[in-house]
């Protein structure tokens, strides 16, 4: 049986709020609103037009935002990311698979579990022992088990499988990222490449919505580090 690796102490990214956010790319909007908002039951919050004919609509999801990002232009096929399958605690009795129309995976599970309050997300990733120490050093994520962890309220659960792809990153249709909120995105993103994270993007400032940058973990799998404007008051770097 393998040890569970230590825990690096407290948190010390100083996150905005505890909920971890879902980003979705896709060409097929009008299905898919329907299906989360529907079938799924996620109230819709907004539309915010990005940039690069992106626009993206906010999904309330638990305390995260589920943020849709419709896409003018053709996405490329099969560029899977380590992202697999979103699982949301919810008032069922039993497991209930569902898949959206993109073929996204999404589970409503009993609250409670794997210790799901909120939200999960299933990844696959090639090494355990890779994944294990980017939750634990680089994000400073809490280790649940050897196969799972929790970043804020957010349960990650990973399974190993040595054959899988480099994840696709930011291109292509599906589960394409997660996003944590933060005071101080500069200040974040920095530590977090120190800690062993990859650099996806450096911090660039959006309008007056937000500054972001992205980091990925050793399977190319990206992960935004977002100070919103309307969560910490001011963009500034320092």
């Amino acid at each position: 049986m393998k040890t569970i690796l230590p825990f690096f102490g407290v948190e010390n990214m100083k996150k905005a709020k505890d909920c971890i956010d879902v980003g979705v790319r896709t060409n097929n909007l009008e299905a898919m609103l329907e299906f989360w908002t529907t079938e799924v039951g996620l109230p819709y919050n907004e539309l915010l037009k990005i940039g690069g004919g992106v626009h993206q609509h906010r999904l309330a999801l638990k305390g995260s935002i589920f943020k849709l990002n419709h896409a003018r232009s053709l996405l490329p096929e099969n560029t899977p990311t380590g992202y697999r399958e979103l699982l949301i605690a919810s008032d069922v009795s039993e497991i209930t698979p569902l898949t959206d129309p993109d073929g996204n995976k999404v589970t409503l599970v009993p609250v409670g579990l794997h210790d799901i309050t909120n939200i999960g997300m299933k990844m696959v990733v090639r090494s355990l022992d890779d994944a294990r120490r980017f939750f634990t050093k680089s994000v400073q994520a809490e280790p649940l088990s050897n196969t799972s962890f929790r970043w804020g309220t957010t349960v990650f659960l990973l399974e190993e499988d040595k054959r899988a792809p480099i994840g696709g990153g930011m291109q292509g249709a599906g589960y394409r990222y997660m996003t944590v909120q933060v005071f101080k995105v500069d200040n974040e993103h920095a530590e977090a490449v120190e800690r062993g994270a990859l650099e996806g993007s450096a911090p660039v400032t959006l309008g007056s919505t937000a500054r972001i940058s992205f980091i990925t973990d050793p399977d190319n799998n990206w992960i935004e580090i977002s100070q919103r404007k309307s969560l910490t008051g001011d963009l500034s770097a320092e």
